[in-house]
């Protein structure tokens, strides 16, 4: 029987900023300001400033999730290259972090998959930026849910089953985010697919 966390901290626990109408130069110009503040994310599209503090809910799952798909990857022998939270951008146009992101199979100059873990603000507003990129596949965690949109020609669709992770069982990853003991999530996940 899975435990669920009872004290799920969401919209309060980050604080954020975004402003509209801002130039490339204005946002390039704010990033190089923002450079020595730790705990601090910045993304830019089309326009639009997002400025996030990172608290502890969002590093928690953050930190989960990607322990769960990287030992996935593993159990399922599934070649995959993480590449973290690295800076993706389209010059004058956006430029942001995933909060996680793979490349399967081989690596690529762009991300196959891309997650962020939504504590304060965005969703599926956030999906332009990924689309002017050309990122295949975006999953969104939310209230404990996740979201996963997949490219098909030039907009994202919502589906229920990852096309890069076919097997994976999102409902049951969504329990194990959830459980109030970290090591009995871990050992949940792992029964699972070992």
């Amino acid at each position: 029987m899975i435990q669920t966390l009872t004290n799920v901290e969401t919209k309060a626990e980050n604080q954020y900023l975004i402003k509209q109408a801002v130039t490339w130069e204005q946002f390039k110009t704010l990033q190089s300001a923002f450079d020595e503040i730790g705990g601090v994310r910045m993304s830019y599209c089309e326009g639009v400033l997002e400025i996030v503090g990172i608290g502890r809910l969002h590093e928690t799952i953050c930190t989960l999730l990607g322990a769960y798909l990287i030992s996935y990857f593993g159990f399922k022998r599934i070649a995959f290259f993480s590449t973290g939270a690295y800076t993706q951008h389209l010059r004058g146009s956006t430029e942001f972090q995933a909060d996680l992101s793979y490349n399967i199979g081989t690596e690529k100059d762009i991300s196959d998959l891309c997650i962020e873990i939504v504590v304060t603000s965005g969703g599926t507003k956030k999906l332009r930026k990924y689309q002017l990129i050309g990122v295949p596949e975006v999953w969104f965690w939310e209230n404990g849910k996740i979201s996963i949109y997949c490219l098909q020609d030039t907009e994202y669709v919502e589906v229920s089953v990852s096309n890069w992770l076919p097997e994976l069982d999102i409902s049951h990853l969504e329990q194990c985010l959830l459980m109030d003991s970290q090591l009995d999530s871990f050992l949940a996940f792992q029964k699972r697919y070992q």
